[in-house]
């Protein structure tokens, strides 16, 4: 401990990791007839702009996994979130989300476990979300200098019903619940397609009080505007005890394109963190 101009001061003893850069993509990987496009020549090229990134979360990750995974990395450690106990969606598998890590096992090792959600709207209306295992990844990465981070990748129910709003709020509410359940004030990250419109007042009193309830701070701004989409994704953080968060640069991924035109029907988001 250092005194400095009369302030206590804590000098880290162990060594601090590396820093990282986290992508946060909405894949739009639902089957071809669905997605209304060639899903299986998108996919091999977000698979190759992934390589970029140390930490990736991914929604809608549903019908093309398999290519997918042939684009990535070899040394690409994948965690897909799947309930095993619970059917399958008719037409995709899994709960869409999947991640990936580009980082050095010698440096940090992770945990997972995905969490599916107690409630869902719409079977044959309102987005049909229910046929999916929708849910939350939930990942644990802790550092060999010490230094422990949360990362929660979530996709939320889809739709603009008031059903749909409920099950938003629900869906929260349990992210909530298990978060309150990790060592207090530990540093965390939560990344991923929200599925609330930044412009809808009810919406955004929603994140809003999601943000609060956390103590998080959004480490991705008011973008996402360049092809006319709703800001329906976001990225919140917070640092903890023994571990020290600094964005040093976010925003939007624009080599998420082919031919001048997008990849998804989502913005590639991305965030570099310092940890100390």
């Amino acid at each position: 401990m250092l005194l400095l101009a009369g302030l206590c001061v804590n000098v880290a003893t162990a060594e601090a990791p590396d820093p990282f850069n986290l992508l946060i993509y909405n894949t739009h990987g639902l089957p071809a007839i669905f997605a209304k496009d060639d899903p299986e020549s998108r996919f091999p090229r977000i698979a190759n702009l992934t390589h970029s990134y140390d930490l990736i979360l991914l929604q809608e990750d549903f019908a093309h996994h398999q290519t997918l995974i042939g684009g990535l990395k070899e040394n690409a450690d994948v965690v897909r979130g799947l309930n095993a106990v619970s059917p399958p969606c008719f037409f995709c598998s899994a709960s869409g989300l999947t991640f990936i890590s580009h980082l050095h096992p010698a440096q940090w090792s992770l945990q997972h476990t995905f969490f599916e959600f107690d409630a869902c709207s719409g079977w044959l209306s309102r987005a049909n979300d229910c046929f999916a295992q929708k849910g939350f990844q939930m990942i644990r990465l802790e550092a060999k200098s010490g230094q422990l981070v949360y990362l929660i990748n979530t996709h939320l129910d889809a739709g603009r019903t008031t059903a749909d709003q409920s099950a938003r709020k629900l869906q929260l509410q349990q992210i909530v619940s298990v978060i309150k359940q990790i060592p207090q004030g530990a540093a965390l990250i939560v990344g991923g397609d929200l599925n609330l419109d930044w412009d809808s007042p009810k919406d955004r009193e929603l994140l809003h009080a999601f943000r609060d309830r956390l103590n998080l701070v959004r480490a991705v701004g008011g973008i996402q505007a360049s092809n006319g989409w709703q800001i329906l994704d976001y990225v919140y953080f917070r640092s903890g005890h023994g571990t020290r968060l600094r964005v040093t640069q976010s925003g939007e991924d624009p080599s998420f394109q082919h031919q001048s035109r997008p990849l998804s029907d989502h913005p590639a988001l991305f965030v570099n963190f310092s940890v100390y």
